[in-house]
This record gives C-alpha cells, sequence and structure tokens, in this order.
C-alpha cells in the first residue's frame, strides 16, 4: 500500500492499493521524514504490517492474512518516552503516560499496528502510529492513517505480514 499527501490540505491523503485509490486521514502536520512524539505527523517510510486489534463487542473477527487480537477494556498503549514500555501494549492501569484502546468513538474499532519505532524504539521518535478507522468528519489524525471502516474491512482481507506499507510526502 502506497500512501501520499496531497497539498490541497494538511490531513487528506490518498493511498493506492493495487490499481484502486482510497481517500484516508493523516496528521495535521502531514508527512515528515522525521516524525517526533506530539508533533501531529505521519511519518514517511516503509513500514511492515504487524498485526490486527477489533473491538470484538462491535465487529466480527476481520478476515486477514495479519494476526488478529482482541482489544479489552483494560487495554492501552503507551506513549511516555521515558518509559521501558514505550510504544508498546500495556494493560491498563498504568502510571506512564497512554493511550487507551477501548474508547467511546469507533476509530480504534479496528487497529492495523505497523512497524514504525517499534524494532526497538527508540524514545521520542513516535508511538501510536496506526492504521484504523475515520472519524465520521474524515478529519486529521494525531500521526496515523484512517480509512473508512468498510474500505478498511475490505482492503484487510489482501494484507498479510508480508505487505508493506509505504508513506510518501
Amino acid at each position: 500500500m502506497v500512501i501520499h499527501g496531497r497539498p490541497v490540505n494538511s490531513h487528506n491523503a490518498m493511498a493506492q492499493w493495487g490499481h484502486v485509490h482510497y481517500p484516508c486521514s493523516i496528521g495535521p502536520a502531514g508527512i515528515r521524514l522525521q516524525k517526533r512524539e506530539g508533533d501531529g505527523s505521519t511519518p514517511a517510510g516503509i513500514w511492515p504490517m504487524r498485526y490486527v486489534m477489533y473491538r470484538p463487542d462491535r465487529l466480527m473477527r476481520p478476515r486477514t492474512g495479519l494476526p488478529v487480537f482482541k482489544i479489552r477494556p483494560d487495554s492501552g498503549w503507551c506513549d511516555d518516552p521515558a518509559s521501558l514500555h514505550y510504544n508498546q501494549p500495556v494493560g491498563l492501569p498504568v502510571d506512564e503516560g497512554h493511550e487507551r484502546l477501548w474508547r467511546e468513538d469507533s476509530v480504534y474499532d479496528l487497529v492495523v499496528v505497523i512497524g514504525h519505532n517499534d524494532s526497538p524504539p527508540v524514545a521520542g521518535r513516535g508511538s501510536a502510529v496506526f492504521i484504523h478507522i475515520q472519524r465520521p468528519d474524515r478529519g486529521a489524525t494525531q500521526g496515523c492513517i484512517a480509512f473508512d471502516r468498510k474500505k478498511l474491512l475490505h482492503m484487510l482481507e489482501t494484507w498479510s505480514t508480508s505487505t508493506s506499507l509505504v508513506v510518501r510526502a
């Protein structure tokens, strides 16, 4: 999959999977080579697809060639650069800074974890950069890549651990 930023505004992008193009949302700062924690940018690069997480109370298990895990009410993701668990899943509650994956809105009902800053994580280089569901207003993410739910479920059917995400400015 290839993601291209568009100059129309900073958070609209276009993804290409095969011969099909899909609109998507990215961070409000656009696509950058040097991602930093909290900068609002989507990191440029080539990222492997790691696994999928989903809310079993809201979705059926998605069909995909990626490993699949259920999001639970105590599921979180550490975004604290000072933590030994930085950019890793954590069980809640924790004292470190984190994102709650079990959210009231629907954006994390389906999450694809990509291999950005994870092998090993480097403090401050960005955390919790996922592919997930777009907000209803199709607004900017905090640095993730977001798609329409139906389109994301459709694309997932063909993705595997050999699929890479290419993000270009």
